[in-house]
């Protein structure tokens, strides 16, 4: 009897130290079939026992840390290149972790709302598309639900899959047609991180380092302290807040004694910041980090129409706040312009999504980014053009050329300058590839060029300040504007409608031109 008395005691004593001790685990965003970043350190992290040291092994590469108190490790292991082999991935600590399948290639961030969020089954040719997505060098992560809230997380949630018919079904179209571009091209795996949600704004996508980085954004800032009662300002306004319900708790309470209603609705405070920022990038981006990656393609905007030309600064916060928190300063970031939507404005001064479009484009300043044009291939009745297959294929040129050193023209041409010429503005693009054209596209055909075919949607700006639909004719890489009855121009808009049916310069190699103004 003693003996198992002896036992029971012991299995007791074992159970208790076994719950004690942290396995060490790896955050999920390292897993069977990934794709790790070739060309840089490749950073694995997860949790540890508090002290605990971990070692990390790939591709006959040995690194090892040590778990903080807070029982966090992340270990760097040097850059490798992509060599076509299937790596197995181990880290040791009190347990050891394996992780098969690992490929060494190049590493994307999808984002946006629902026009990255659209999956392939909602594109042109779907099926098709669908039965031909058999890559076994293509590999997806999906971040899966609409998570957000004040806290950063630390669990991204989902799981990598190896790129089939199956697995590709329920991934970003664009992020898919985007991956098989650079794949086709570059001979090296490609794994593509997902991480959308439709209807959203830039903002609660963007951490707090990012707007803290543009001074034009410090409203948010102002938003972001006041609801944190970390902050001086939060903390006072949480005390405001509780003696105001506690008065009107007090009230209540002597009207319910003395058997009247209540004082009216309680007293309520703000708990989300102004346009919810940060409150998505918590949830769906922060766990994410430091993943080693070579950049981000974002397809959004809709939602943040109305801010207009201000939309470049909140995309030069999303920029800079996913540098910081990726720690990557290089990391590639090319967004979609937004499609031509909504039926066609006979007002020559714009208005709709020109403006936001026009941020856009601005927001081009910000070194090592670009922008696909794709305002030939929307659809008036259809915030969801089907065609996410050319919208992809143009986010790869300009990560092709920028990133992987290809010599091809990767974007339409962009307006760079004006010249007044009497009553006449020539206009100057960058990106003019093999010289200007009239053309046409229609579905998934390549553009082709329509000799003789008028310029449209340009319009320029008298001197008293209004707008006129103009002439443009292309003379060489530039294109002149003039119009009856303007005798001083001032300025240039193209395209600067939401819908500009029919918008037709394109450069030879069948790239649309971007709307602009250059006031």
């Amino acid at each position: 009897m003693k003996r198992i008395v002896l036992t029971s005691v012991m299995i007791a004593i074992l159970l208790v130290v076994g719950s004690a001790r942290a396995d060490v685990k790896l955050s999920r965003a390292f897993g069977n079939h990934m794709v790790l970043q070739q060309g840089r350190e490749i950073r694995i992290f997860g949790t540890a026992d508090a002290g605990e040291k971990v070692t990390v092994e790939l591709a006959g590469k040995t690194a090892s840390g040590t778990a903080c108190d807070a029982g966090e490790f992340r270990v760097d292991l040097p850059a490798m290149k992509a060599d076509g082999k299937a790596h197995t991935l181990t880290v040791k600590g009190k347990n050891t972790v394996t992780v098969k399948d690992v490929l060494l290639g190049e590493v994307w961030l999808c984002s946006g709302q629902s026009n990255m969020e659209w999956t392939m089954g909602g594109t042109l040719n779907s099926k098709d598309e669908i039965a031909a997505a058999n890559n076994a060098q293509i590999r997806l992560f999906n971040v899966p639900g609409h998570v957000q809230g004040p806290t950063p997380l630390t669990d991204p949630r989902g799981n990598w899959q190896v790129c089939t018919p199956r697995s590709v079904g329920g991934f970003s179209a664009v992020g898919y047609f985007f991956g098989r571009a650079l794949q086709k091209e570059l001979k090296v795996p490609i794994g593509l991180v997902g991480t959308n949600w439709g209807g959203t704004r830039i903002e609660p996508w963007t951490p707090i380092v990012g707007f803290k980085s543009v001074p034009q954004l410090k409203d948010y800032i102002k938003s972001i302290s006041e609801i944190d009662p970390a902050t001086p300002a939060g903390k006072a306004r949480h005390e405001k807040y509780l003696a105001e319900l506690e008065k009107w708790l007090e009230k209540a309470r002597a009207n319910l004694k003395a058997g009247k209603s209540f004082p009216g609705n309680p007293p309520m405070m703000r708990l989300s910041p102004k346009g919810g920022a940060t409150y998505i990038y918590n949830g769906m981006v922060n766990a994410l980090t430091p993943l080693s990656v070579r950049g981000a393609i974002w397809y959004q905007g809709e939602s943040n129409a109305g801010d207009g030309l201000r939309y470049e600064y909140l995309k030069e916060a999303l920029v800079k706040g996913w540098r910081s928190t990726f720690e990557n300063d290089d990391l590639s970031f090319y967004w979609v312009q937004l499609a031509n939507f909504q039926g066609p404005n006979d007002n020559p001064s714009g208005g709709g999504w020109g403006p936001v479009r026009e941020g856009q484009r601005r927001a081009l300043r910000i070194p090592k980014t670009g922008m696909a044009v794709i305002i030939d291939i929307g659809a008036a009745r259809n915030i969801h053009p089907k065609n996410k297959q050319d919208v992809g294929a143009r986010l790869a040129l300009w990560a092709l050329a920028k990133d992987y050193g290809k010599e091809i023209v990767y974007s339409g041409p962009l307006y760079k300058s004006m010249k007044i010429e009497g009553d006449k503005i020539r206009i100057t693009f960058d990106c003019v590839g093999g010289g200007l054209v009239a053309a046409k596209k229609e579905g998934l055909a390549p553009a082709k060029e329509t000799p003789g075919a008028k310029l449209i949607h340009f319009a320029i700006q008298a001197a008293d300040g209004k707008w006129h639909w103009a002439d443009a004719n292309i003379d060489g890489k530039t294109v002149v504007v003039s119009a009856k009855g303007v005798s001083k121009p001032k300025h240039v808009r193209f395209g600067y409608q939401s819908n500009p049916v029919g918008i037709n310069l394109y450069n030879k190699e069948g790239l649309p031109a971007s709307p602009f103004t250059t006031d």
